[in-house]
């Protein structure tokens, strides 16, 4: 059974689309028996982590510090996938710009960052493909995160 924790530092708590997107996104990966985070947080937090963690001293959408990266992380029979931080000031802004809900862009950062906890990334053209490519199949399961044309 996947289990994964919300911590809303920031106060937003309308972040119930989180649970559907996760589950959904573990269940498209086949992924079973795994733990994961992800903290709700302000543009303060996470340019500190960005900063401390990363080099880069500016504020970001997301930050997931995958625990797999380097070998498998396994508990009690548990998977421990790692943590995502979001960062909601930016996800409203980016709501804003792109022209679409802040439950869509929430949704987008929460696939995104547990994407990036499953070993995907989009550093290459081909690669940002395949990412982008399971994105939007997640997305596209519901009502409130489809795109607006």
């Amino acid at each position: 059974m996947n289990k994964f924790e919300i911590i809303d530092e920031y106060g937003y708590k309308d972040y119930k689309i989180l649970n559907k997107v996760f589950k959904s996104t573990l269940k498209m990966e086949k992924v079973k028996n795994a733990f994961f985070s992800v903290v709700l947080v302000d543009e303060q937090k996470i340019q500190n982590i960005n900063r401390d963690y990363r080099g880069k001293d500016k504020v970001t959408d997301v930050i997931s510090f995958a625990f797999e990266d380097n070998d498998k992380r396994v508990y009690n029979n548990t998977r421990i996938l790692g943590e995502i931080y979001i960062c909601i000031p930016r996800m409203k802004q980016q709501a804003k710009e792109y022209g679409h809900t802040e439950t869509r862009e929430l949704a987008f950062l929460g696939v995104h960052g547990l994407l990036h906890l499953l070993g995907y990334d989009h550093m290459k053209k081909e690669d940002e493909e395949v990412m982008f490519a399971k994105q939007e199949l997640v997305l596209n399961e519901y009502s409130e995160t489809k795109r607006r044309n």
